[in-house]
Parts: structure tokens; sequence; C-alpha cells
């Protein structure tokens, strides 16, 4: 799946950034990454995470970032984030989704003379391709636009530019994105359970293929939102934390109410109730409840942190 997160802050954003980039960490398997932009350029990072936690890995390299604006990101597929020199100026890029034309995109590139540096196994990566199909236009709008209209599939952006950041949602609002809202600062991420304890309120949610700019004095809309919306319902099921919203629905809720509305439709007789970790839980308690049967938990999930 993956997540994604970006601060725009009057002040140094690091920390946001870290603690707001490891509240995604349960829709990763893969890589962990964050970028800064500061007088000096962007510093970026990228660890493995596949053997530990994205806050363990990250610790060390706080001491070597500062700056107010960054994006990170968790990754199941590619390592990311990329720094991209280019007519627009040098950006960073991170994103979530799934290209479904590649080898189409990747031949015509090939066509026009274009190369690809961020390979693994022969594979191009895909927030490379963005970057390319991006550059390709005059402005990081217009290329935001483009990139949206060639791929087939999703594709949930954050560019770190010079002046601020650029948030982007899938065409079909596949994915979410979220604007998070302080004294001194603005943020964006695909959960919302990444803002409260970083004392953040939920601004509004970006609609399916919306762009916005955001700085740490606002954000404005670069790009209007589509009419249809395709959002992953297994996000809600499945994928998402039980304190996030995805279009203002709380994912517990929702799982207690299928949890609720198979036990009004179930007859078996049973004894107890209860749900595999984590996303099971939800949908347990909601029977549970439903039905006036004990909710039991026989399986615990280790936690050591």
């Amino acid at each position: 799946m993956g997540g994604l997160f970006g601060v725009a802050s009057s002040s140094d954003c690091v920390t946001d950034l870290f603690y707001g980039t490891d509240y995604h960490f349960h829709l990763g398997t893969r890589r962990g990454g964050m970028a800064v932009k500061n007088s000096h350029g962007i510093r970026r990072s990228i660890h493995s995470i596949e053997n530990n936690y994205f806050r363990a890995k990250f610790e060390a390299d706080l001491d070597r970032f500062e700056g107010n604006k960054g994006i990170g990101v968790i990754s199941d597929y590619d390592a990311q984030p990329l720094v991209i020199g280019s007519h627009l100026g040098t950006f960073a890029i991170v994103t979530v989704g799934r290209i479904n034309n590649m080898a189409n995109l990747e031949r015509h590139a090939f066509s026009r003379r274009r190369y690809f540096t961020e390979t693994s196994d022969g594979v191009t990566n895909p927030t490379e391709m963005v970057a390319m199909l991006i550059c390709e236009k005059e402005s990081f709008e217009a290329g935001i636009r483009y990139a949206q209209e060639v791929i087939k599939g999703s594709c949930t952006m954050l560019l770190l530019t010079e002046k601020g950041l650029y948030a982007a949602r899938d065409r079909l609002g596949r994915t979410p994105l979220v604007i998070g809202r302080k004294a001194d600062a603005f943020a964006v991420a695909s959960e919302s359970c990444a803002f409260p304890n970083l004392g953040y309120e939920i601004e509004r949610f970006l609609g399916p293929g919306e762009a916005v700019f955001l700085t740490p004095e606002g954000y404005e809309q670069v790009l209007p939102p589509g009419e249809r919306m395709q959002v992953c319902a297994f996000l809600w099921v499945y994928y998402g934390y039980p304190a996030s919203e995805y279009e203002e629905i709380n994912v517990e809720h929702v799982r207690n109410r299928c949890g609720a509305a198979l036990a009004r439709r179930d007859q078996t007789a049973i004894d107890c109730v209860a749900g595999i970790p984590d996303s099971g839980i939800g949908h347990a308690i909601g029977y549970a409840s439903e039905r006036k049967i004990p909710y039991v938990r026989p399986f615990v999930k280790y936690t050591p942190t």
C-alpha cells in the first residue's frame, strides 16, 4: 500500500516529519524515506524497514536533518524519496500507487532517447517515471496534470520544491490525502491519525485528482478535483489505522458496522467471538456487540514497542 507525510513549517519541521511518517509505518513493509529542504539544498535518507521499525532506522539520522519543509514515505516497493535536477529546479518526490502501463511509458521514453538511473533487478523505479513525466512540461502544475493523465492505475504524490510542497491525489482518489493545520505549519498525510499527537487539526480531504501547493502560511488549489471517485474500500476494512478517517468516515466505526452487519445475517450457534489482530478486532467487537455474545482475546499480537 504505502503512505505519505509532508510538512511546511515556519520553524524546523524535522520532528513533525519524523513522527508523521512513522505514523504510517503500518502501511508498508519494505522501505522508508525522508527528505528535508534547507538553505544547503535537499538532504534525504532511505532505509530498509523489512527487519526493523521505521523509528529505529531513522533516529540516528535526525541530527543531520534540519529545515522547515520536508516529505516522508513508507513504501512497499521502490526506494524513495528521489531528488531530481531539472529545468523546473531541484525537487524531491515521493509516490504511492500502482502504474499499470509502465511498459508502455518506458517504450515511449526510450523512443525519445530518455533513460532511467534508478533501477533494481532491471525494473524501472516508478517514482522516477513519475518525475520524468512531470519534467516533460513547463511547470510543476502542468507536469502533475500530465502525469495523472497518462498513468493508468493510480499515483498519489508529494513534491518538495524550493518554495513549498505540491500534494496531488491520484486521478480516481484510490489513496487518500488529508491536509492538517496548526499555528505555524501545514501538513498533508495519507493517514489522519498522524495529526493529533503532533498538534494538527484536520483541515480537509483532497478530492480525486486534486492538487494543492502548501507553504507555512497556507495552501492553494492548483488542480481541481475530478467528479469520479474510486477510493480503496480496503483501507477501511484492512489497511487503515483504527483512529484514521477517510472521506470523514472513521476506520474503526466502519469495522464495527461490518461486524454488526455480519451478525445480523449469521444464525450460527457460537459461544464467543474473537478478532485476529489488528484489523479483525474491530469487526469482532461489532459482531459481539450486535449479537450480545462475549468478546474474548485468544490471539494477542506481540508488540515490543
